[in-house]
Parts: C-alpha cells; sequence; structure tokens
C-alpha cells in the first residue's frame, strides 16, 4: 500500500475547506429564521427508503405503520453545487482508514477506483479534519439498518458547503451488505452528494430511485460487531424505527492513508 505524500490534498482543497466554515455559518442563520429542521417524509410506499443529503434538504421514505409527513421550503439542487474535490484525489487505489464510533474503534477501507469522484470528497474531508467530532444523527432499525453520519448540523440538514454526483458503484440488485459505506443524497438527485455517509450494520436491500442507487466508497473492516453490540443494538432514543441513536454517537480519530 503506498502512502499518502503531503501534497496529496491540494492547497486549493485546503482552501476551499476553509472557507466551508464561513458558509456554514450563513446557512445556520438561514435556517434559524426559517425555523426549518429537515427531517423525513414517511410515506406509504412499502420497501422505500431514500438516504437523503446535500447542502439544504433532508428527506426520507420509510414504510411506517402510521405514515405522516414533513417537508422543507428549502429548494432541492438539480445539478451539484460549489465546487468538489477533483476525482484525480482519489488515485484510483485502495484508502485504508480508521476512526472512533462512540467510542468503538473502526477500521475501514475505501475504494477510489470503483468511487473516485465520492472517495476523492471523503478523502478530503478526512485530510482537512471535517469529521472530527461530528455526530450520527440517525438509525434506522426495521428492514433497513444503517447508521447515518456525516452531518455538520447533527439533524441530517448539513454539508460540506459543495454537493456533487453523479451515483457511483451502486449495487445492481440493490443489497447492500453489512460493513457497506455509501453516501446519502436527496431523494431522485444524483447530484447532491456532499458530507453524510451511511453504514450499514446488517444486510440491507434498500431500492434504487429515478436517480438511481447510492454509491458505495468501501467497506468496514474491523469494528462492526462492537459497533452493533454497544450502539446499534441499543436502539433509538424514542423506540422508533428511524431516530436519533439511543446512545450518542460521535466521530473522533478519523484517519486515512
Amino acid at each position: 500500500m503506498a502512502k499518502t505524500n503531503d501534497n496529496r490534498v491540494t492547497k486549493e482543497d485546503r482552501d476551499r475547506i476553509k472557507s466551508y466554515s464561513d458558509r456554514k455559518a450563513a446557512y445556520e442563520r438561514a435556517q434559524k429564521a426559517k425555523k426549518v429542521r429537515n427531517r423525513l417524509i414517511v410515506g406509504s410506499i412499502s420497501g422505500v427508503f431514500i438516504l437523503a443529503l446535500g447542502i439544504g434538504v433532508y428527506s426520507a421514505v420509510v414504510s411506517m405503520t402510521s405514515p405522516a409527513t414533513s417537508s422543507s421550503a428549502t429548494p432541492t439542487p438539480s445539478a451539484s453545487q460549489g465546487t468538489a474535490p477533483d476525482a484525480a484525489l482519489s488515485e484510483n487505489r485502495t484508502w485504508e482508514g480508521s476512526m472512533s464510533v462512540a467510542g468503538v474503534p473502526v477500521t475501514f477501507e475505501l475504494d477510489g477506483a470503483a468511487a473516485p469522484q465520492a472517495v476523492a470528497s471523503s478523502i478530503s474531508l478526512i485530510g482537512s479534519g471535517f469529521y472530527e467530532g461530528i455526530s450520527c444523527h440517525r438509525l434506522t432499525t426495521q428492514g433497513i439498518y444503517v447508521l447515518q453520519c456525516g452531518d455538520p448540523n447533527g439533524d441530517g440538514s448539513g454539508g460540506p458547503g459543495y454537493s456533487y454526483g453523479p451515483v457511483e458503484n451502486a449495487p445492481a440488485d440493490n443489497v447492500y451488505p453489512a460493513g457497506t459505506i455509501a453516501m446519502a443524497r436527496q431523494g431522485g438527485n444524483a447530484n447532491s452528494m456532499g458530507s453524510q455517509f451511511f453504514i450499514v450494520y446488517e444486510d440491507s436491500t434498500i431500492p434504487s430511485d429515478a436517480a438511481g442507487g447510492y454509491t458505495v466508497i468501501g467497506h468496514i473492516t474491523s469494528g462492526l460487531p462492537e459497533l452493533i453490540s454497544q450502539v446499534t443494538s441499543q436502539g433509538t432514543s424514542d423506540g422508533s424505527g428511524d431516530g436519533a441513536p439511543k446512545i450518542p454517537v460521535t466521530l473522533t480519530g478519523v484517519t486515512i492513508k
């Protein structure tokens, strides 16, 4: 495995990440003024689950016993926003990483050959320290088993100040094996990926939508059983099948090489 040189993340990448805090502050002010808290859209379409992210909107469609809906007035971008890191940053190779998830040591690999744009973004964000201290705000426990992380706002509405697409490396059969790491996005919008990702902790079938499936960037290589026993098996804070984890989850010590 080749080691990462200091110049893998360019000055342009670092400068762009530095400006993130200004964009995030402006975004939070706008959200506060509108009193917007993007949560989820719960529909009656059986088995459809759209993991949603972007610099503006977070939404999801899940089959539940008591359907309810909520929505945001924030427009959904149909094209990539801002400037994502160059896909060449992925070097079309495998990257090895580690992180602590709610205190559980986890190692993982990212596949730069299969998902160059998404992996380039991920390693740039990791290298800048973006993920340090960020929470995993969402856990699903009924039929689809994912822990969703990477939102600086902590409620599913945030991102890195840019979005990108299209979908890369999505499974043709819609099956995401346990240990899969994939990018969240807005429903029906292939160009809305940013910083939010999800960890599949049990084999899950997640149907594609009009935009396709979900970009698989890699997989967990160690720590998944411990993550299940200490975090995901404890369920959500309100006992529902889709909500904040009962055990607060924070990412720390996120590294890549």
